[in-house]
């Protein structure tokens, strides 16, 4: 399992990195939306995908799973969440005043 997560994770990655070279606003933030998201699997990767209960003392179980990668990944979405918002209404605002999602345009290099 760890190893088809490896590759969806880099899958994420480069898709990230793809979306986020290019000139349109809107796909770069949706390649820092997957970006993030490639960041997640890639902490819960990393943690360990094991089978268990839940960290309770009054359960006998032989193997317990560790809550705190969990903890972490659920603040980073939620962290990403708001960052995500941010730019889309940043980028909305942009397009407002600007009239174009053309990252050159916008810089009057075009």
């Amino acid at each position: 399992m760890e190893i088809f997560m490896s590759v969806l994770i880099g899958f994420l990655f480069a898709s990230a990195v793809y979306l986020m070279l290019s000139k349109s606003l809107l796909r770069i933030i949706i390649g820092t939306g997957l970006l993030s998201h490639g960041a997640h699997l890639m902490l819960l990767t990393m943690a360990g995908l094991k089978k268990g209960t839940v960290p309770l003392l009054g359960e006998q179980a032989k193997a317990y799973t560790d809550p705190i990668p969990q903890a972490l990944i659920l603040t980073a979405i939620v962290i990403s969440f708001g960052v995500t918002a941010f730019f889309l209404v940043l980028a909305y605002r942009a397009y407002q005043e600007l009239g174009t999602d053309n990252i050159d345009e916008m810089r009057g290099t075009e």
